[in-house]
């Protein structure tokens, strides 16, 4: 099975494609599946620009190639973890014969019709993460766990019974859990109780919003809270300002613009609501320490 079977695909552009995954050709019956990269050959699309429904967790035991995931180019290699969220543009240079893995996909929908919390997601720190990467080198003795979790909820994928679904939201909620507390000793992340919930609904109007609402007001009006309430639930949640964490976004939008569309900087401008295309080459400057041209000559080197 290649992944165009496993995903129904619907062009967006003329260059990236929307992939929605497909439990039926996926061969299960939940909107989550677990396998070796040996069982589902294939599993990356190599020929077009992309992006998912998905969340997708890769467990790297043999790899190498790169890829470019959120505007960055990120160089694979063994024992590391790619994290990656729904609609993420992907586009993958890699040699399929040369990697070995384990993965897990799953949609949103299937957390959601099990948890209450539609913030669930929001509050994993990996999860629509824009300051830390979603890449990381993991020890052995760490991916252990996480791995039998997997292999638990592949057993129950392969030979459903009556509670099955039951059993595969709990292993899958231990595993996320799991590598949440693991990703925020690695990177040294807040890791307190939520007092309120604006943290992460700011977050989730941020992905929603990003390419028409470009100040923080603008959120903490949605929100109906004062702008320094937002700001203070913010620092607490994730060590940052609500002004950093929207800053951030922006610039992955731009980097995606930049990187996966024919835009010009001029057209890029005009759809982001920059003034004028200076504003938003000096902001790009300030964000990266980079130039655009700078930025682009980096993310097309050769090897």
């Amino acid at each position: 099975m290649n992944r165009n079977e496993t995903f129904g695909i619907y062009n967006t552009t003329e260059h990236i494609s929307l992939l929605k995954y497909s439990k039926t050709a996926c061969g299960v019956d939940f909107l989550l599946n677990t396998a070796e990269s040996w069982e589902k050959r294939g599993w990356f699309d190599t020929d077009k620009r992309y992006k998912t429904d998905t969340f997708e967790f890769f467990f790297f035991r043999k790899a190498e190639g790169y890829l470019f995931l959120g505007g960055k180019r990120i160089d694979l290699h063994p024992n590391m973890v790619l994290i990656t969220s729904p609609f993420q543009l992907q586009e993958w240079y890699v040699d399929v014969d040369k990697l070995e893995y384990t993965f897990l996909i799953f949609q949103e929908e299937f957390v959601n019709n099990f948890l209450s919390d539609k913030y669930f997601m929001y509050r994993l720190l990996y999860c629509y993460q824009h300051d830390y990467p979603t890449w990381f080198d993991m020890p052995e003795e760490a991916t252990c766990p996480l791995l039998d979790l997997l292999q638990k909820m592949k057993q129950e994928l392969r030979k459903p019974v009556a509670d099955s679904y039951h059993m595969i939201v709990a292993y899958l909620y231990q595993f996320l859990l799991l590598l949440n507390r693991i990703y925020a000793s690695r990177f040294h992340l807040p890791f307190a109780l939520p007092l309120n919930n604006y943290a992460y609904q700011y977050k989730q109007l941020l992905e929603k919003n990003i390419c028409d609402k470009a100040r923080v007001a603008d959120y903490a009006e949605m929100m109906g809270i004062s702008r320094v309430s937002l700001n203070k639930a913010v620092m607490r949640e994730f060590g940052l300002s609500a002004v950093h964490l929207l800053k951030q976004r922006l610039l992955q939008e731009v980097k995606n613009d930049l990187l996966f569309s024919n835009l010009s900087v001029k057209e890029i401008a005009f759809r982001l609501h920059f003034s004028e295309p200076n504003h938003l080459m000096r902001f790009f400057k300030q964000m990266t320490g980079q130039t655009i041209s700078e930025f682009l000559a980096e993310m097309n080197r050769e090897d």
